[in-house]
């Protein structure tokens, strides 16, 4: 069984929150903590163009020299992020992510924004996916 990550935003929603690169860093944080997440996609418009994650607030503000009311998000987000579509299985994601150090992927259907998936996500589908071939293993071995 593939599961793709159309799967995983079925299950888990499509909520998508999002932060313009002129907004500071000190807003971002708020709806952050508002929403309970890690992570906020930076748009122009409708266009992805970054990521801000509660990495880069801290491994950027203070060594730059910043402050979150003073700075805006497009001084520390990453610019340009990895992204996948709604097609691509979730051993694609685990790879991405596994090699390029990430917590957070963006799903982009053509331009438009579908979804976010973090590293929980795929682990816990991961799992739940053996969790299902050891059932249907055990049914057959007994069976």
């Amino acid at each position: 069984m593939t599961t793709k990550v159309k799967d995983i935003l079925k299950s888990k929603g499509t909520d998508v929150y999002t932060v313009h690169s002129n907004n500071t860093v000190f807003e971002a944080l708020q709806v952050m903590n508002d929403k309970n997440i890690g992570g906020l996609l930076v748009v122009d418009g409708t266009k992805l163009i970054g990521i801000f994650t509660e990495r880069d607030y801290a491994r950027k503000i203070v060594l730059k020299g910043k402050t979150s009311k003073d700075t805006p998000v497009s001084e520390l987000m990453t610019h340009d992020p990895y992204f996948v579509t709604p097609d691509q299985t979730i051993e694609d994601c685990m790879a991405v992510m596994s090699e390029k150090h990430i917590r957070h992927l963006p799903v982009l259907d053509g331009d438009k924004i579908a979804g976010v998936i973090s590293i929980s996500d795929v682990v816990r589908t991961i799992i739940d996916n053996q969790k299902f071939t050891i059932d249907q293993l055990a049914k057959y071995i007994t069976g």
